[in-house]
């Protein structure tokens, strides 16, 4: 059960679910790329077509909770409407100061069809992230995120 796509993310070493280390350039491309982790885990990435487009937006209190709801928006695709996504964009990232507290917002667009297994490669079922081992950290390279998908 190890995937992994060059340069976006990589499968580590876990017992009984599934742990990414997910690379971008900036944190819009952080997103984006574990977005596509997510379905990657799920489906071939490369086989969805991104006929449709959803909205997807999340908020959170620090650049873990943010990931996590982000990657919570995209799985309820999944599981509402039966889509698997090819390509996730984010698209806008805020942060803003409310009632002296920060508050983190990244806005997207998923491409996704729907599942269809005779088309769609069949991995693993991702029941939904965790902040288990969750990390978001600024690198040399740009920025690396580390979670486990409960499978």
């Amino acid at each position: 059960m190890i995937y992994s796509l060059p340069g976006v993310y990589d499968s580590l070493e876990h017992t009984g679910d599934v742990y990414l280390k997910v690379r971008g350039s900036n944190l819009l491309e952080l997103f984006e790329n574990s977005g596509i982790a997510l379905f990657d885990t799920m489906v071939d990435t490369r086989r969805v077509n991104g006929v449709l487009e959803r909205g997807v937006e999340a908020e959170g209190f620090d650049l873990e909770n943010l990931l996590y709801r982000w990657l919570e928006e995209l799985l309820i695709l999944y599981y509402s409407e039966k889509l698997v996504c090819g390509r996730v964009v984010a698209s806008s990232f805020q942060v803003e100061r409310v009632d002296g507290e920060l508050s983190y917002r990244v806005r997207g667009k998923a491409y996704c069809e729907e599942f269809n297994p005779e088309k769609h490669e069949a991995r693993v079922e991702v029941k939904s992230p965790t902040y288990s081992l969750m990390r978001v950290l600024k690198s040399e390279e740009g920025w690396v995120a580390y979670f486990v998908l409960d499978i």
